[in-house]
């Protein structure tokens, strides 16, 4: 069966039509066929699954550690000197 990316959808009792991208057509094409399902039904499923998705975002925490060296850094010409001077690899 070949989806266009224009789908007809009944929305409380009004008939509208649909654009989806190329990659939700894939989804919903795949899901049908892995199912055997018609493409309303898959749409719903793929649409119930993304709103039970929590609504916020993990929170980031960034980890710091002490090095131990303190470089003033309002004068880079002191630490590009620093960096000539470091032994190994920086």
């Amino acid at each position: 069966m070949l989806i266009s990316t224009h789908h007809d959808a009944t929305v409380v009792g009004v008939r509208t039509t649909v654009t989806l991208a190329k990659d939700v057509a894939a989804a919903v094409e795949g899901l049908r066929r892995s199912e055997g399902i018609g493409v309303s039904e898959a749409v719903n499923r793929l649409v119930r699954g993304g709103l039970a998705k929590p609504a916020t975002a993990s929170e980031y925490e960034h980890t710091s550690y002490e090095l131990g060296q303190r470089v003033d850094v309002t004068n880079i010409g002191d630490v590009l000197g620093l960096l000539d001077e470091a032994d190994g690899p920086c």
